[in-house]
């Protein structure tokens, strides 16, 4: 599908991983005002859903149905509920919201170059890689002593989150991920979101591969890792998809015509035929 080209320009400013620190610091406080503000990895997901979007969806629309936060003036919207005035939380101040915004379109400008830039591997640096983590290995690399310190909690699988997220998006607009009319581009569609569905699935495969390091634990299994590959190329399948085919278009309907023997509906008492039908 995606053919060789020139290496793209570097966009003019990439997020740092100090960046993305400041940006999980703002979520977590957020967390302290609105307990279901998500991880940033679930943001992730939920951006490059928005940009596979085939409608471009407002900040006012989309910031409320991923944090519960927006303007006093917008109705805060909760996925599957509609409107919910009095749920969601708030940012610190105006200083917060616009720092997190910033750093916000700096990661979507990031991602969309690297959707549509064609690419043949996904080793390639100016491909698209989801910042996810791997949480699974992270927990492997404590002792016993601060494992013993944490919640029992199970921890999500590799890209689940990430997944997670990006389903949110597609649940939350379903008359925008509609499948096409085009059957060949409906089956493209629907192999590639079930690519997506099948990361938000546990990883109960035998650990034998650290995603980050050679040297690391072991924390996911071989089939994860061809799982989440698959799952990042439908990325960019549905990008494809939807620039191909373009934003929906509203059917145009015809208003009522009364019949050539009908009263004109203008009033004057005489048939259509002979007034506005003459």
């Amino acid at each position: 599908m995606n053919t060789t080209t020139p290496s793209p320009e570097p966009a003019a400013e990439l997020v740092t991983s100090e960046q993305f620190d400041e940006i999980d610091a703002i979520l977590d406080d957020l967390r302290t005002r609105y307990d279901e503000t998500p991880q940033w990895e679930f943001c992730e997901g939920f951006m490059a859903a928005l940009i596979c979007c085939r409608r471009p969806i407002p900040q006012s629309e989309y910031l409320d149905v991923l944090l519960a936060v927006g303007d006093d003036s917008v109705p805060q919207v909760v996925a599957g509920e509609g409107t919910a005035d009095d749920a969601g939380g708030s940012f610190a101040d105006d200083a917060q919201r616009a720092r997190f915004l910033q750093i916000w379109d700096q990661r979507w400008a990031e991602i969309l170059t690297a959707l549509d830039t064609p690419i043949e591997s996904l080793d390639e640096a100016h491909a698209y890689h989801p910042e996810v983590m791997d949480v699974r290995g992270a927990m492997a690399e404590l002792s016993e002593a601060e494992r013993a310190e944490l919640p029992d909690e199970a921890l999500p699988a590799f890209g689940q989150v990430f997944a997670l997220g990006f389903m949110f998006a597609v649940e939350a607009w379903p008359d925008e991920w509609a499948e096409p009319s085009d059957k060949k581009a409906a089956k493209w569609h629907d192999v590639a979101l079930q690519s997506i569905v099948a990361l938000t699935e546990d990883d109960e495969g035998e650990p034998e591969l650290s995603p980050f390091s050679e040297g690391g634990p072991p924390s996911m299994s071989r089939a994860r890792l061809d799982a989440f590959a698959d799952a990042v190329w439908s990325v960019y399948d549905l990008r494809e998809i939807w620039r191909g085919i373009g934003p929906r278009v509203e059917t145009l309907r015809r208003a009522d015509v009364p019949g050539r023997n009908d009263p004109c509906h203008c009033g004057s008492g005489k048939k259509y035929k002979k007034c506005h039908g003459a």
